[in-house]
């Protein structure tokens, strides 16, 4: 069976490593193409996926447009069976309806929850116990088709979105295994998607990413550890960018309004919320690096002030 793999980041590694160990026949990679980027974007970075084609002597297509016709030829050349998509853009159909078996998807959710193009992220925001990842066919309408197979995953109470991330990366790549196993035995029952059941992952911007402090301390804990490490939730201190890395809950009653903090100066900084405090333990002040809490009070003077004057 002649499989092409398209996928850019880290979380698709796995998977494309996990087909080429075991012997399948992949016979060409599609992702991103390089962009400029590192100090003063003078470096041309390439994506994880490219390196990984590159190292094993996989070709590699960087199209920029997915429906030009040279691409569209030289992808029917390689006349795969299957494709095999991880973490990569939407493709239209001329493209996923071309091998004959079809184009599967793997999606890190349990869909049809958490649909789009942030499913980690919005599943530890919105306080989920458990997550996981799906296989399932391409259709016209995004994360929309039906389900091959499902793997879940716990998410502990204090686990970050990267940490999550990490977990699924590696399970989904088992699952991608488990997948075009079952394919090429012809050992599958794809299954509709409940739209009862349907939930929403949006894709993050900045704006999105900017704290309430004005709600219960579990909603904003977890915001805070669902965009962490990134893109980072963050606030403002006397004019300049924070943004909250680490933090954790203190559920307790208090007359501080929202927003503002509570700090020694020397090992704690605490931020009010509705109706506790987040004990901030990392953190990162625009134009500075990354610190632990207790380094950062050690250089800046903290007076009593509101986050997010």
């Amino acid at each position: 069976m002649r499989i092409i793999f398209m996928g850019t980041p880290d979380f698709a590694v796995p998977s494309l490593d996990i087909l080429v160990k075991n012997g399948y026949d992949v016979v060409a990679v599609i992702t991103a193409t390089d962009k400029m980027g590192g100090r003063g974007n003078k470096k041309l970075l390439e994506s994880a996926v490219k390196k990984y084609a590159v190292a094993n002597d996989i070709p590699v297509l960087q199209p920029k447009n997915l429906k030009n016709e040279a691409f569209l030829e030289e992808l029917r050349s390689y006349k795969a069976d299957l494709q095999v998509v991880v973490a990569f853009r939407m493709l239209p159909v001329v493209v996923w309806d071309m091998p004959p078996i079809g184009t599967f998807n793997l999606h890190a959710s349990l869909l049809p929850k958490y649909r789009g193009a942030a499913p980690i992220n919005w599943a530890v925001i919105k306080g989920e116990k458990e997550t996981g990842a799906t296989t399932f066919f391409l259709q016209h309408e995004i994360d929309t088709g039906n389900i091959l197979f499902q793997g879940k995953l716990p998410i502990g109470e204090h686990e970050t979105a990267g940490e999550v991330h990490d977990k699924l990366m590696l399970m989904g790549a088992d699952l991608v295994l488990k997948t075009v196993k079952a394919i090429e035995a012809d050992n599958y029952s794809p299954a509709m998607q409940d739209e009862s059941k349907v939930s929403h992952a949006p894709k993050l911007f900045d704006e999105t990413c900017e704290i309430d402090f004005d709600q219960p301390t579990a909603t904003v804990y977890n915001f805070i550890r669902g965009l962490s490490p990134y893109p980072s939730a963050w606030t403002k201190l006397h004019g300049k960018k924070l943004k909250i890395n680490q933090s954790r809950p203190e559920i307790t009653g208090h007359e501080i309004d929202p927003g503002f903090f509570v700090s020694d100066n020397k090992k704690y900084l605490k931020i009010a919320t509705r109706d506790g405090f987040l004990d901030v333990h990392e953190l990162q002040l625009a134009g500075k690096k990354r610190m632990k809490t207790t380094d950062f009070l050690n250089g800046y003077d903290m007076e009593k002030s509101s986050f997010e004057e």
